[in-house]
């Protein structure tokens, strides 16, 4: 998997070098989906490359998600899936070192979810690229993590237990439904937030 290459390097501001993928997809409406990509593109590689590397990388971005067909399309022609599938394209273009996604898939229903959760297991596969997602969902952490860093309460919230996910790759949420060790962290997360933390808040 990716290597978190930002870590000793002090951050000062937004950088091509962390993309990020919000609840809300934040698209240009005006914008076609392509257009939407290009942007992107554009401001991080405009200065060296031309017009059609361009074009083929926002291409490349679109493909990767499936939407090669709603490159023309405008955001509010097509679903909330698509959309979001459109913002990670967005962010997946700009070749980030770190991908940041904050609840991607809370908008969405359960099974629009599902599939996003399964295309980006693939994506990742492919690119090797590093993410740090924002969840609330514990279902959705242990499938996709690594690595589930669980927070502890209230606004001034710290790290409070680091669970290594040691599951093997591919996965498959089918077959993970009845696997032992998927079912242990998931216990493991839902005690350190129910469990754990709801006892730190009642003696609060």
């Amino acid at each position: 998997h990716g290597a978190l290459l930002c870590a000793n390097k002090e951050i000062k501001g937004p950088g091509p070098e962390r993309a990020v993928v919000f609840q809300n997809h934040s698209l240009l409406p005006w914008l076609t989906c392509f257009d939407n990509v290009y942007l992107a593109v554009e401001r991080v590689f405009g200065a060296r490359e031309g017009k059609a590397q361009l074009k083929a990388r926002t291409d490349a971005a679109l493909a990767l998600v499936g939407l090669t067909h709603a490159g023309q399309k405008r955001p509010g022609e097509i679903s909330g899936g698509m959309k979001q599938r459109v913002g990670i394209a967005r962010a997946l273009s700009m070749e980030p070192q770190v991908l940041l996604m904050d609840e991607p898939f809370g908008a969405l229903d359960a099974l629009t979810r599902a599939k996003l959760q399964d295309e980006l297991l693939e994506i990742v596969a492919r690119t090797h690229s590093t993410v740090v997602m924002v969840t609330h969902d514990v279902d959705e952490a242990v499938l996709l993590s690594d690595k589930i860093v669980m927070m502890t309460n209230g606004p001034a919230a710290t790290i409070g237990e680091v669970l290594a996910v040691d599951l093997p790759r591919p996965r498959s949420r089918v077959e993970l439904a009845e696997d032992a060790r998927y079912v242990n962290y998931r216990k493991a997360v839902i005690d350190f937030l129910y469990t754990r933390q709801g006892h730190v808040e009642k003696a609060a």
